[in-house]
């Protein structure tokens, strides 16, 4: 029995709600788990670590520094971000992950110690599809991560005499933007050109319901009965960069747009999780009346090329299938 200390940084991931998927649909859980090691497995090898164990859907890994593996867990969650989105939501498999930076003993191919034992904890203070790094992982990074992260206190956790420094990713869409790429400053330029665009679109859309004043009753477009006044379903925006990375961009400003019109008094705004089904799809608006209760339908689509970026959006009156408004920014 070989036996050694040494100093690694260590990851540790599990599956959020993985009894739940299970309960679910136990085949379909396997086969996603399956599919996502491998992605975990493959950037885990391309940042030279290594990984230790995988029992159930948890996993543990080692790496030779806290960059390599901080860099590592953002591109695990970038990448299954994007796989996730095209599931269905209740069939989305979140990991969370913890990393820390410890002194651990290695024997015979595994790994033991308060080191590991600290990532374990921080993993279970992550958010679903988010991470959480020790105080002297943070240290190691600060200045060379473009990601940021937050301190959120020093945290009792379970068989560990002293408290723990814990900084988290400030926003899970940090890590759904893909900070994998490195390039922060035109990926803050081109959340504040859809910032604009979103209040643009907004002001917009407020004018044009104003004129067009209360719906028409929903049981006479044939869907379930809503609420009396203007009422609108924003679809998820099209990708049409042929660039996987850019889907994030595409829903983003679909999620934004939904957040900014349901501050508008009077409108009656259909949630994202009822809107996500139609991803990937070109329903029939009329179809999309029916099904949801609304009034009126907004689409769009995001194409960009280098730093770029074009925003085409319409709105629909979904009673007859015309054009009321469309522009592009």
């Amino acid at each position: 029995m070989s036996s050694r200390r040494k100093l690694a940084a260590i990851l540790s991931a599990d599956v959020a709600g993985y009894s739940r998927l299970m309960s679910d649909d136990e085949r379909a859980t396997l086969d996603t788990l399956t599919a996502y090691r491998q992605i975990i497995r493959g950037r885990v090898e391309h940042h030279e670590g290594r990984v230790v164990d995988a029992p159930g859907d948890a996993l543990l890994a080692e790496f030779p520094s806290a960059l390599e593996a901080v860099e590592c867990a953002l591109e695990i969650q970038s990448e299954l971000a994007k796989r996730n989105s095209q599931l269905a939501e209740h069939r989305r498999m979140l990991f969370r992950i913890g990393i820390n930076i410890g002194d651990v003993i290695e024997e015979d191919g595994g790994l033991y110690g308060d080191g590991v034992n600290i990532a374990a904890r921080l993993e279970a203070l992550a958010e679903p599809g988010s991470m959480c790094i020790s105080g002297n992982v943070f240290d190691q990074i600060e200045d060379k991560s473009p990601a940021q992260f937050e301190f959120i206190g020093e945290q009792e956790v379970k068989n560990i005499p002293k408290p723990v420094r814990v900084f988290r990713i400030a926003g899970e869409k940090a890590i759904a933007s893909g900070f994998a790429s490195g390039n922060r400053r035109r990926r803050l330029a081109m959340a504040f050109v859809i910032l604009i665009g979103i209040g643009v679109i907004a002001t917009a859309i407020w004018k044009v319901n104003l004129s067009l004043g209360p719906s028409v009753p929903s049981e006479q477009l044939g869907g379930p009965k809503v609420t009396t006044g203007p009422s609108i379903a924003v679809l998820p925006f099209v990708n049409m960069s042929g660039d996987p990375d850019q889907e994030y961009f595409a829903d983003g400003i679909t999620e934004d747009l939904i957040t900014s019109l349901s501050k508008i008094q009077r409108l009656l705004v259909i949630s994202r999780s009822s809107t996500f089904q139609y991803k990937g799809k070109s329903p029939d608006v009329r179809k999309v009346s029916r099904d949801l209760g609304v009034r009126y339908v907004m689409e769009g689509s995001v194409r960009t090329d280098g730093d770029q970026m074009r925003v085409s959006v319409q709105l629909v009156d979904a009673a007859n299938g015309s054009h009321l408004w469309a522009d592009r920014y």
